[in-house]
């Protein structure tokens, strides 16, 4: 399983990765020092993943257009490396809503 989740860091790449990484453990320290920031960590960490899937795919469209016929193989993988950032950024935003909501005072 660490090599399957370390592989994917990878895949999404490293930058964008890293920075969703980062998101995600100021999430736990606005958790427990700021809470009132936990909602907001979590809709930039959304916001970004959808923004650096569109930083990947430009130049891959570019690519496809230069190269003309791909194999829907070598698309499909370039697709499903796509999906790694926008998917994590959508794991941070649902984890502080259910802190956020863990936060919330009952009625």
């Amino acid at each position: 399983m660490i090599t399957q989740l370390s592989d994917l860091f990878l895949e999404g790449s490293m930058a964008f990765m890293s920075i969703l990484t980062l998101l995600l453990a100021l999430l736990f320290l606005a958790a427990w020092k700021a809470p009132a920031w936990v909602c907001d960590i979590g809709n930039i960490a959304l916001a970004l993943g959808i923004l650096f899937t569109g930083i990947g795919v430009y130049p891959a469209c570019d690519d496809i257009q230069q190269a003309g016929y791909i194999s829907t193989s070598v698309l499909c993988g370039g697709i499903k490396c796509m999906i790694i950032a926008p998917c994590y950024g959508l794991i941070i935003y649902v984890v502080s809503r259910i802190i956020k909501i863990c936060q919330t005072p009952r009625i």
